[in-house]
């Protein structure tokens, strides 16, 4: 199996979901990462790549990303590429690809942009490493 790591900033707050048959609880997140670059005109570019994440570590879901992951955090996720399948309403079957999260790292926030403090929810530098569940 390969891994991929990816380092980007959350697109939207975290869901925790909860599956049906077990009651487990999982995190389901966007991640999006934006590489620029300089065309071969020596014109300035940048391309925005997403990513579907998903992280089934439900203490990690829980007691991590649920309550220090935010819209805008910095995030290094590593895991595996999956594929994913379903039927959409209308009886055609989408395809998609998506990030089984293996390890997350939640990075410094930026500072608020109105008080040039740190946001309170941030975890990187206060959350004590040995309390992370994996």
């Amino acid at each position: 199996m390969q891994t991929v790591t990816v380092e980007g900033y959350l697109a939207a707050d975290p869901s925790i979901l909860t599956a049906q048959g077990s009651g487990k609880k999982r995190a389901s997140f966007r991640l999006v990462e934006t590489a620029r670059f300089r065309r071969g005109d020596g014109q300035p570019g940048e391309r925005t790549t997403g990513f579907n994440c998903i992280c089934f570590n439900e203490a990690a879901a829980e007691g991590y990303i649920g309550p220090y992951a935010r819209k805008g955090s910095r995030v290094v996720v590593s895991g595996h590429v999956e594929n994913d399948s379903w039927t959409g309403q209308d009886g055609v079957v989408h395809y998609d690809l998506r990030l089984v999260v293996e390890q997350l790292r939640i990075k410094a926030r930026r500072p608020d942009q109105a008080s040039g403090q740190e946001p309170a929810a941030d975890a990187a530098g206060d959350f004590d490493e040995e309390e992370i569940p994996f």
